[in-house]
């Protein structure tokens, strides 16, 4: 009979298992791979139930002495010494044995290489999965097993059996924990001891967050490499390791329980050493100190890595950097000489109080070290805070005391920004910035440059400026903070002057690069969510919106203003009077908070539409009037001046106030010069003037709605167009531009057909219902179409109850729908 080994099909325990049961008396010779833990043994015991069962005589030995009618079953192979290999590898060669041998991965030696080569291919033991996890849980407890606490339990074991087990021995499933039980922590002692000494370090240096590296664990722990290597192997053939040499989660925070402190220090003290010595990141390997009684101890090394794990964990950890720092300190840096990064990092993180008082101390002391980022800190936290001209200010005292490179361009910014025109143009045109020409000052100049040309100059020129400066301060990311990012500016220049595809890519790319820090990530994604919005695509900027919000701590003034101003502004577009309301407690506040400045326009806009809207303008007239005596300060920037009187018609167009829309209209034909928004803004406030009057041209009223699209305001080109529609007598022209209104919007033509051919609604009822859409009263509706209101209100309901609709509300949403 042909020596049987284990086939192709058979390379798993399963296969293993069910070859041995269909035939006990076939002969076999397996070999079987596996990591500790991975089930060697439990496996061999399975197989010797199968032989005794079926009356086939067990040996568990080195083949000494083992006749040929039983089967040899040998565990660990890779233990035994050259002899009991070599008896095995005769066993193996005998015609009718049956014999199975586990070994774990790693090097060998000649010896059991030679055995391995008789018996073949091994069958591979793997990691459990999710179903046999689950499996194993309610054998275990007989009860049902939540699916997120066998992924928890997969996670932090990896899979492998034995640890499974464990867990399943310490505790019960139930909800996914956040730490593993003590208990089963505690059971790991066996298998680091086996480990030896060598092995066990390099574990705890695997733990710390040291890589799977021979000659850098051989440095760190004074080892010869061949040593290491010997350790390394060690570690993977225990299955405390997976395929990429990371540490098994579980085990981690087995070793460091384990390990004793003072054990522990010392690994984690050479691993800074080696990292700092090779300029590598420290902030995974002294992170995990935080609260522990080592972070505590006066130690030079440890104090220098708490430093610089804190720059580290800025961006993505500002709440870290703080306490990193803090650890500093408890480490034996002196507090005065972090006191502006402690500020800078409680800045990132949201803490603008904190991040203020610090910044004070640092300039109030003028020995303090690193006094021009504490400058820099509070510059950008009263500009974040909606203090503008406090943060302009103290930018200006900056460049004439510390002389730092960029902030007299960044003062001259914040001057524009609050009218004070004649001081910004001194100051730019004093004596330039001393030091060389960083990336830092060359973007500073770019973007003072860009803002005066969008007061005194042209738009294209100030775009031009504006996106260079965003440019240079990419590479600077988040290492400076600011008060403003040249990416800010040009995303707002690009609002008032209908370049929304330059402000969108220039956001993207500020985005991407972290400019301005944590401190303006807000910012540039809630400028992000005001570009769907001018658009009408009021899904968009509410998903936008969630983004730049979610997970933040509450925001500042200024991000405040804006957020509140996408919100209110979304609701003017969704026709959402009910939103509205709720909204105009938070608009009161965040105007209330944040002076009127340039920046502040576009917010103040929509404050100005939805108090119209509302019926209470009177909040906001002050602000209103501010917003306008600033603009005369500045002489009246077409670019800045155009899109606030445009939303100012819009508010008397709400109020069917006709002198006060045509002031505002004529104010518009004088700014219609400067660039291709406000043309468009000019041209369709003459046209709103001859719609409210009622005296509707159709191609006019077409081509300013076009007009309106084409420079970015896609939602007022609709708007203009569907009111156009309501208000003319000619049915035709009133078709024409509901159906102009709906391509300018975006939606698809209206469809004619429901499922199976079905005709979804009359003629007469796409009619009533596009008008009901538009926000016309019954009898309005009947005025236009010259029905009464009754034949409207039965038109309604017969759609109402055909559509399936439970409300008005439902029923409006389902029209849309269907006609736009």
């Amino acid at each position: 009979m042909p020596q049987r080994t284990a086939s192709a099909a058979d390379l798993t325990a399963a296969g293993l298992l069910a070859a041995i049961s269909a035939d006990p008396g076939a002969p076999l010779r397996a070999g079987v791979l596996g990591p500790g833990g991975y089930g060697k043994t439990a496996l061999l015991d399975r197989i010797a139930r199968i032989y005794r069962g079926a009356g086939v005589p067990v040996s568990a030995a080195d083949g000494d002495g083992a006749d040929g009618d039983g089967a040899v079953l040998v565990d660990d192979a890779h233990r035994l010494d050259d002899a009991a290999l070599d008896r095995l590898r005769e066993l193996a060669r005998r015609p009718g044995a049956r014999l199975v041998v586990t070994y774990r991965p790693g090097p060998r030696p000649a010896a059991l290489t030679a055995l391995l080569d008789e018996l073949g291919a091994p069958v591979l033991l793997t990691a459990l999965g999710p179903e046999e996890i689950g499996a194993r849980a309610r054998d275990t407890f007989d009860d049902p097993v939540p699916e997120a606490w066998v992924e928890w339990t997969r996670r932090v074991t990896g899979g492998v059996p034995r640890l499974v087990s464990r867990l399943l021995a310490a505790q019960a499933p139930g909800p996914p924990r956040t730490e593993v039980p003590a208990r089963a922590l505690d059971q790991f002692l066996p298998d680091f001891e086996q480990l030896g000494e060598p092995g066990r370090d390099c574990l705890i240096a695997l733990a710390t967050g040291a890589a799977a590296h021979p000659d850098l664990l051989a440095g760190v722990l004074d080892l010869d490499p061949g040593t290491a290597v010997a350790a390394l192997a060690a570690i993977r053939a225990a299955g405390l390791v997976d395929a990429d040499d990371a540490l098994v989660p579980v085990v981690r925070p087995a070793a460091l329980r384990l390990t004793p402190w003072e054990r522990r220090l010392q690994v984690v003290r050479r691993l800074v050493e080696v990292q700092r010595a090779r300029g590598g990141a420290v902030l995974g390997l002294v992170a995990p100190l935080l609260g522990a009684e080592v972070a505590l101890l006066p130690e030079a090394t440890l104090a220098a890595a708490f430093e610089q794990a804190a720059e580290e964990a800025l961006r993505d950890a500002p709440h870290l950097a703080g306490r990193l720092l803090d650890a500093a300190v408890s480490a034996g840096t002196p507090a005065t000489a972090l006191t502006a990064r402690r500020a800078r990092a409680a800045a990132v993180a949201g803490q603008l109080d904190e991040a203020l008082r610090l910044a004070d101390q640092v300039l109030v002391d003028e020995d303090a070290a690193d006094r021009v980022l504490g400058v820099r800190v509070a510059v950008s936290v009263l500009a974040h805070r909606g203090l503008p001209a406090r943060s302009a200010e103290l930018c200006r005292w900056s460049a004439e005391h510390l002389r730092w490179p960029g902030d007299r361009a960044y003062a001259a910014v914040g001057l524009l920004g609050v009218g004070r025109l004649d001081e910004a143009r001194e100051l730019l045109g004093s004596a330039p910035d001393p030091g060389p020409p960083t990336s830092l000052s060359g973007a500073a100049a770019q973007l003072a440059e860009g803002v005066r040309e969008s007061v005194s100059g042209t738009a294209t020129a100030a775009m031009s400026a504006l996106v260079r400066a965003a440019s240079l301060a990419e590479p600077i990311g988040q290492e400076v903070p600011v008060p403003e990012t040249p990416a800010a500016v040009a995303a707002q220049v690009g609002l008032h002057c209908g370049e929304l595809d330059l402000a969108r890519a220039t956001l993207r790319r500020a985005v991407d690069a972290g400019a301005g820090g944590a401190l303006l990530h807000t910012r540039h994604r809630l400028l992000a969510a005001w570009l769907p919005l001018v658009e009408g695509d009021t899904v968009t900027a509410r998903t936008q919106l969630a983004t730049a919000t979610e997970g933040r701590a509450e925001p500042a003034a200024r991000d405040r203003l804006l957020a509140t101003a996408v919100e209110i502004g979304i609701a003017n577009r969704d026709n959402d009077v009910a939103a509205l309301t709720a909204a105009r407690g938070p608009a009161r506040q965040a105007v209330a908070e944040h002076p009127v400045d340039l920046f502040a326009l576009l917010p103040l806009g929509e404050f100005v539409v939805a108090a119209a809207r509302l019926r209470d303008q009177e909040w906001i007239a002050p602000y209103l009037a501010e917003a306008r005596a600033l603009l005369d300060r500045l002489g009246n920037p077409p670019l800045w001046s155009a899109p606030l009187i445009w939303r100012c018609l819009q508010a008397a167009v709400v109020q069917e106030e006709h002198d006060r829309a045509a002031r505002h209209a004529a104010e518009l034909a004088g700014l219609g010069h400067h660039n291709p928004l406000a043309a468009a803004l000019a041209e369709a406030a003459g046209t709103w003037l001859r719609v409210l009057g009622g005296r509707v041209d159709r191609d006019e009223a077409e081509r300013s709605a076009r007009g309106l699209h084409a420079a970015g305001y896609a939602w007022d080109g609709a708007r203009l167009a569907g009111q156009a529609a309501i208000r003319t007598t000619d049915r035709r022209a009133m078709t024409a531009l509901l159906e102009c209104a709906r391509a300018l919007q975006g939606k698809p033509p209206r469809p004619r057909t429901m499922r199976g051919g079905e005709e979804p609604l009359s003629e007469r009822e796409k009619e009533v219902a596009e008008l009901v859409i538009a926000g016309l009263t019954y009898k309005q509706v009947g005025k236009r179409l010259f029905i009464s209101a009754k034949t409207v209100e039965h038109h309604v309901s017969r759609m109402k109850n055909r559509l399936g609709c439970a409300s008005r509300e439902e029923l409006l949403t389902r029209l849309r729908e269907l006609v736009g």
